[in-house]
């Protein structure tokens, strides 16, 4: 069965990334398609880039990067969840992401961002980022706005055109991630 990791990708005290990633998780889980995980940045705490040598090479010095790898490599697509910081990703979720480079190749990636516009600019450089690392980003995505998704920029209540988004964008990753298996061979 195909296997999903919904990437929690904030790890900032009082962040509202786990919120939405439960939802997320809660969502999926009533799929019958694939299974879902969510993998939490918090449980897999990377220093700022540390190998010595560049990830393509896929030569891992250090054992927090071999576990990082373990986890990563197990997934055959992933849903991440950003906030927009300073209009882009976090600096955890970036550095996340430059740690490995093969495991991510080949596979798919949605994104469900939120922020006061949504987070939409931090996708847009989420796909940039994807584009190198060889992992193919679904057209579809979800955009929770702090405004109309939250009550009182707190609690997560999205509107139902966000379960419409959601379904759309698990539909083409998980289409995605089974086409793009015949490459992972």
């Amino acid at each position: 069965m195909t296997e999903i990791a919904i990437v929690v990708g904030s790890v900032r005290p009082g962040r509202y990334s786990r919120q939405v990633a439960d939802w997320v998780h809660a969502e999926a889980a009533k799929r019958a398609d694939a299974k879902f995980e969510i993998v939490d940045l918090a449980d897999y705490p990377l220093p700022h880039l540390d190998e010595p040598i560049p990830a393509s090479a896929g030569q891992y010095a250090n054992e927090h990067t071999k576990a990082w790898s373990a986890k990563i490599a197990s997934y055959d697509g992933y849903v991440f969840v950003t906030p927009e910081y300073n209009h882009s990703t976090t600096g955890v979720l970036k550095n996340a992401l430059d740690f490995l480079y093969a495991e991510w190749n080949n596979k798919a990636a949605g994104f469900v961002s939120y922020g006061v516009v949504g987070g939409a600019r931090a996708v847009e450089h989420l796909r940039l980022i994807a584009a190198e690392l060889q992992l193919a980003t679904v057209r579809s995505q979800v955009a929770l706005s702090f405004y109309t998704d939250f009550e009182q920029f707190t609690t997560l209540a999205p509107g139902a055109h966000q379960f419409d988004a959601l379904t759309a964008t698990l539909d083409q990753l998980v289409a995605w991630s089974d086409a793009l298996a015949v490459l992972r061979k």
